[in-house]
């Protein structure tokens, strides 16, 4: 899987989850219905959402995107659908290669670590998907966004 399928995959996944929450939060709120649409959406869009911000991260560390880019390619994260429309944007702008560091030294120490999750894919996605774990854990551990 190339940079540019993984990034996009996990964009799209991000704004459907954001579609999913929007639409519970229409059956709460609106029609006052069901709170279960939030809570399921509402999870599911948290682990996504933690899971296209280290994919960003891989990504950007892989692809050697400027502090910029990254930022908002973190950024693109919050509003809902901005992901998708971050993600052509950079395919327009030439943006993603093949993986870098699958073939490449690392020449930085941030580098390392990706540069081990990609050469050895199957513990890296175990590595990813614990990183997505812990950081969903430690999130829910802080609480709700202000609001909900």
């Amino acid at each position: 899987m190339t940079p540019q399928a993984l990034f996009r995959r996990v964009a799209v996944a991000e704004a459907i989850t954001w579609a999913l929450l929007l639409g519970g939060m229409f059956l709460k709120y609106v029609t006052e219905t069901t709170e279960v649409g939030v809570r399921i959406g509402g999870m599911l869009h948290g682990v996504v959402f933690v899971a296209y911000c280290v994919t960003t991260v891989v990504v950007a560390i892989d692809q050697r995107w400027t502090l910029g880019r990254t930022a908002l390619g973190l950024l693109a994260s919050i509003p809902p659908f901005v992901t998708v429309v971050f993600d052509v944007l950079m395919e327009r702008r030439g943006a993603f290669g093949p993986w870098r560091l699958t073939v490449e030294p690392p020449a930085r120490a941030v580098e390392r670590p990706v540069a081990w999750m990609l050469r050895n894919p199957l513990l890296g996605l175990v590595a990813a998907i614990g990183t997505v774990a812990v950081l969903t854990g430690l999130a829910l551990l802080v609480g709700p966004p202000v609001g909900s």
